[in-house]
């Protein structure tokens, strides 16, 4: 499915990351956003859904139990959209409109892939949700072998009794990537070395920048 968003004409940049946690997004937009300092173009760091939603009940219950009998997927995917709606309608597109440089971590594309992960294919009101937020410059669309992206989240302090839904991180993996094949997203190996890694984000980001603005 192929997302309708906007055609973004702003003059800033918006650079987003999506993939399964663990697969290596903060560390990357870490390292945009230091590369962003050192050539003077401060970016602002932000991420979708905001914490308003990550704290909600129905949230909280899909990201930490194996229970979810209390609620509707849909209903959730639903607040997760109009979250992101608002949040990038009066947070990102005010400052792209300025000039600035936004670095997103995750966008609309993550619903999509969520809400195809859980079996919603048929869905298409998120096409039409999608086409009020706009396109990204770039879409980047971390990719990890799920076991290593597991074992990075375990890995880490509050990680370690974290509930996960192994086999919804295949199907989430597999959406992803096609979504970022029908979306015009840009796949990044995480398996490969971050510093491989970011390479090739910071080429294809700085290949975006030279661009003028008639070649948006």
């Amino acid at each position: 499915m192929r997302l309708q968003m906007k055609v973004h004409n702003y003059p800033g940049y918006l650079f987003v990351f999506c993939g399964l946690d663990g697969s290596g997004k903060t560390t990357q937009i870490e390292l945009l956003e230091e590369f962003f300092q050192r050539i003077d173009m401060p970016a602002y760091i932000t991420k979708q859904p905001t914490d308003t939603v990550r704290s909600s009940p129905i949230f909280r219950n899909y990201m930490d139990s194996p229970d979810h009998s209390m609620y509707d997927y849909r209903a959730l995917s639903l607040l997760c959209a109009s979250d992101r709606v608002q949040h990038t309608n009066r947070d990102i597109v005010p400052k792209i409109s300025q000039g600035r440089v936004v670095i997103s971590d995750r966008y609309f594309y993550s619903c999509l892939a969520n809400l195809r992960a859980r079996g919603y294919v048929k869905d298409r009101w998120i096409c039409e949700v999608s086409s009020f937020v706009p396109k990204p410059d770039i879409a980047f669309f971390m990719d990890v072998e799920v076991d290593i992206a597991i074992s990075r989240i375990q890995s880490q302090e509050n990680g370690k009794n974290r509930y996960i839904d192994i086999e919804l991180q295949y199907r989430l993996r597999e959406q992803y990537l096609e979504i970022a094949q029908e979306n015009g997203g840009v796949v990044i190996d995480g398996n490969q070395s971050v510093e491989d890694s970011f390479q090739k984000i910071c080429s294809r980001v700085m290949q975006k920048i030279c661009k003028t603005a008639d070649g948006r």
